[in-house]
């Protein structure tokens, strides 16, 4: 075991795609963590399928590396906000942070958001710019940026003298200097280990240790990773587990298995001294937040309660006409218990039962809910989901909807349509900067108006458009935001649909099927260019008659179908519309799918609606 002044505990905290995890590989390289033969893998903390396919980290995961003498225990933490719950709590388990800028995209909305979380904790920071070798990288305005962020921050003087270092991840290089070149990572290897301090806490003192992440195994169930804050861990021991947010809770528990993080893998051991991070297993239902204490002395440390939810979406049973053919796990048994094992893992999301075949589940954003539903789908399972909606509360006794500030980066040409776009959409623009021949807009936008917003953003700006976005604030709501401008195409009839059919349909809209696909009533089968609903049958066949005419034997052309991701069904949903997820298609339908029951509805509302 190290000890205690040979730790150092740091998170690497960045807006999505500035390159964390691209930095870890390196310092795992360089430092010693593989053979000199070994085979290695390009963003190795990226573990899970989804997060290699995106691009993205989703969980926070934990590695360490040797430097010297020295045990560097580093955190590699997601960049998107909607997994921010997730780096509200591994902030408390280091010491420091390194803050990771991107040289051309200077600091985004969540380096603010996850930047702030570290100052308020009184975490020393390292700045990192990152991707100096980019040809269109602006070093010098880039730093100045992050100055002005820091103390638009509140930053300590020692914050804001924090010392800078200058990266290319990829190459696996660092310099104190921007005009330096770098040979590797010695720097940032350097600064980490200067300017971050020890972890200081009483050895020889009772156990305290606060459980920051969970992981979950099979074999063995909940694993709880924390920081040993004080005193000894030790295998066998017993431990009493208690709760700062709730001070009648007193469990007792056994400590099975310990193990330390070395490298990318976890090593057993007998016992840890305070500051080492560990992961131990033995307790069933250990939950972030809590305290493992030594029974003689049960106090438990204060803990950052993680941020509510702020959207959620009902899971349910599919009940269509294809429920059933393509799932392994259909009932609302399997969906009931697959979401309870969710929930083991992930903090930042709640289920609440609707009914028996229903569930609400709530999270911190778009992205997070369907990461859970592809990861679902992957499993075998089958279900349909509704619309997202925002979750509002209630301040002074007026109704506040969560508000995000936006940040769009867009050439200059498509600055106009996307500052109209945004204003339809109930959003306030705060700045306007030139950089070079772009522009980069921030907007204060209600969340449930950026629903739907990205595909037309990125059709807007020609694909070359950038945005962000991360929780700001509560205001009162804002009043009707329009969804979409277009209506669907609804197939009349079940059956499959054949290219004579298809080829009248395609003249009222965009289709989202081909030939030969299995379609029934009320499945929605495209867009339709006017802004309402409108039946098309898509089944019809030529009728083979003896009778000729001139035209009838032209050969039909369909143009090839619009094939949406996850997210794109979930932006082009209506408020009366569900997906259907199944581990082979994804389609989208009317929740009322007899055709004469919809219109009766429709005629009552508009009746409603004229009545007023």
């Amino acid at each position: 075991m190290a000890s205690q002044d040979k730790i150092r505990n740091i998170a690497i905290i960045a807006h999505v795609d500035h390159g964390k995890t691209t930095l870890v590989d390196e310092l795992l390289k360089q430092g010693g963590i593989y053979r000199e033969n070994q085979a290695t893998q390009d963003r190795v903390m990226d573990s899970g399928d989804l997060e290699r396919e995106r691009g993205i980290t989703i969980l926070a995961k934990n590695t360490s590396v040797r430097y010297k003498d020295y045990k560097i225990n580093i955190v590699d933490t997601p960049g998107h906000a909607d997994f921010g719950g997730e780096v509200e709590r591994i902030l408390k388990m280091v010491n420091g942070v390194i803050l990771l800028v991107d040289a051309a995209e200077g600091p985004m909305p969540q380096t603010r958001f996850v930047l702030q979380k570290a100052l308020e904790l009184g975490h020393k920071v390292i700045v990192a710019v990152n991707k100096i070798d980019k040809p269109d990288a602006r070093i010098e305005e880039v730093m100045d940026e992050v100055l002005e962020l820091l103390l638009d921050l509140d930053a300590t003087d020692d914050q804001f003298n924090s010392p800078t270092v200058f990266c290319s991840g990829r190459q696996g290089t660092a310099a104190y200097g921007p005009d330096e070149q770098g040979k590797d990572l010695t720097p940032l290897f350097e600064t980490i280990i200067n300017y971050i301090d020890a972890p200081s806490g009483d050895e020889e003192g009772p156990l305290q240790l606060l459980v920051s992440s969970i992981d979950y195994n099979e074999y063995v169930g909940r694993i709880a990773v924390g920081r040993v804050e004080r005193g000894t861990i030790k295998v066998n021991q017993e431990v009493t587990i208690c709760d700062f947010h709730d001070p009648e809770l007193k469990q007792k528990g056994k400590v099975v298995a310990l193990y330390e993080y070395d490298g990318l893998g976890k090593k057993p051991i007998q016992e840890a001294k305070a500051g080492e991070i560990v992961a131990l297993s033995g307790m069933a239902d250990i939950t972030i937040g809590r305290t493992l204490c030594a029974p003689e002395a049960v106090e438990a440390l204060p803990f950052v309660k993680i941020s509510d939810p702020t959207i959620e979406m009902t899971f349910a049973v599919n009940d269509s006409p294809f429920a059933g053919k393509e799932g392994k796990f259909v009932t609302s048994r399997n969906l009931r218990d697959r979401l309870e094992k969710e929930l083991l893992k992930d903090v930042s999301l709640h289920v609440t039962e609707q009914g028996t075949d229903a569930f609400n589940v709530a999270g911190r954003g778009e992205m997070h809910l369907s990461i859970l539903m592809e990861t679902m789908r992957r499993e075998g399972f089958e279900f349909s989901v509704s619309t997202p909606r925002v979750l509002t509360r209630e301040i002074d006794g007026k109704i506040c909807e969560p508000i995000e500030r936006m940040v769009a980066d867009v050439p200059e040409e498509c600055m106009g349509s996307v500052i109209e776009k945004i204003g339809r959409r109930k959003g306030d623009l705060l700045s306007m900067t030139p950089m070079g021949s772009r522009y980069r807009l921030e907007f204060m936008v209600p969340s449930r108006g950026l629903f739907g917003y990205r595909s037309e953003f990125l059709t807007d700006t020609r694909g070359e458009g950038i945005m962000s976005s991360v929780l700001a604030d509560y205001a009162p709501m804002k009043g009707e935001i329009e969804r979409r401008q277009v209506g669907s195409l609804i197939a009349h009839e079940s059956g499959e649909a054949c290219a004579y059919g298809l080829g009248a349909a395609q003249e009222r809209g965009s289709l989202f099927i081909g030939a030969g696909t299995p379609v029934y009533a009320g499945m929605v089968v495209g867009i339709c260019s006017r802004n309402e609903d409108m039946n098309v049958n898509v089944c019809k066949k030529k009728q083979l008659t003896n009778m000729r005419a001139s035209g009838s034997d032209e050969a039909i052309r369909l143009t090839p179908p619009r094939i949406f991701s996850l997210e794109q069904c979930l932006e082009f949903l209506a408020d009366d519309e569900l997906l259907e997820c199944t581990p082979k298609s994804l389609r989208i339908r009317k929740r009322e799918l007899d055709h004469a029951a919809r219109m009766r509805a429709l005629m009552k509302k508009r009746a409603q609606e004229e009545g007023k």
